[in-house]
């Protein structure tokens, strides 16, 4: 079976953007203004990678080689001018190579991840959904109680997880590459009691 490739723009950042999540951005690179404003009218997404070597600004960063599509939903200024988008993680992918755009914009011919269907919670890692809609709370979002919902559904619960808990941007990493949501879910249990108080 043949691997289908895709052309998408890249957006290496200093942190992991996880399906269904959502992550709010700077825009003042022209590189990157452009992609928003073709983005903004195609509807198409663009690519968010972990940044392996380099920085944000300036020369192309070298990105991890796995992602998450991340498509714009909200626009505003921000309080210095600049322009400020939401963006939402859509499906995972490979980056097969890289090249740069004359403009500096980095794309990455990519493979879209496959997501396994959802999945309910299973009984060993019941705590992680208390512990998310504790974590929920305190943050004053709503949700539809533990082991309900979206908190009875393995692959959520392990996504939202890895963005709340004071993980690093490695560690998120590896999580983004793990294709199955019990070994996520196991791998977040283990590191509880590295979180507990003193």
């Amino acid at each position: 079976m043949s691997v289908q490739i895709h052309e998408l723009p890249l957006f290496p950042l200093s942190t992991v953007l996880f399906p269904g999540g959502q992550l709010s951005l700077r825009i003042f690179e022209p590189r990157y203004l452009d992609l928003v404003k073709r983005c903004a009218r195609s509807g198409e997404g663009f690519g968010i990678c972990l940044i392996l070597d380099g920085r944000e600004a300036g020369e192309p960063a070298i990105p991890a080689a796995l992602g998450t599509e991340a498509v714009i939903v909200d626009f505003a200024m921000t309080d210095d001018g600049l322009l400020g988008i939401t963006v939402e993680g859509r499906r995972r992918f490979h980056v097969e190579r890289t090249r740069v755009r004359n403009d500096g914009l980095l794309l990455g011919d990519v493979s879209w991840r496959p997501e396994p269907a959802p999945e309910a919670l299973r009984d060993e890692h019941a705590l992680l959904s208390v512990l998310l809609a504790r974590i929920l709370d305190k943050a004053g979002l709503e949700h539809d109680g533990v082991g309900k919902g979206a908190l009875a559904e393995a692959a959520h619960v392990g996504w939202r997880l890895a963005e709340w808990l004071p993980l690093d941007p490695t560690e998120r990493q590896q999580l983004l590459q793990l294709d199955d949501p019990h070994e996520r879910l196991q791998w977040l249990l283990g590191r509880l009691p590295d979180f507990q108080p003193e």
